[in-house]
């Protein structure tokens, strides 16, 4: 499993960090050469954009698993861009 958080250093100050969003990545298909992971992803609540403290489940399907971390990552960010969120 991957686990992917975004924290916020206000100027770089490491004593100021503040977790923004954390995202889980897990491969449900025996590590086939092609795999199918299941995303959750949680975010905090953001008053710049007006959203509450959220979350969400997606699916990447039948992702080359010979690629970069990037790319299994990016195809995570993809499938969350149109997810359905949940005020927590």
């Amino acid at each position: 499993m991957l686990k992917v958080t975004v924290d916020l250093l206000p100027a770089g100050i490491s004593s100021l960090r503040r977790t923004l969003a954390v995202m889980t990545v897990g491969n449900v298909s025996d590590l086939a050469d092609f795999s199918d992971y299941d995303v959750s992803a949680m975010e905090g609540p953001n008053p710049l954009a007006g959203t509450n403290a959220r979350s969400t489940s997606v699916q990447v399907i039948h992702h080359d698993r010979r690629q970069s971390v990037w790319k299994l990552i990016g195809a995570a960010i993809t499938a969350l861009e149109d997810a359905e969120f949940d005020d927590l």
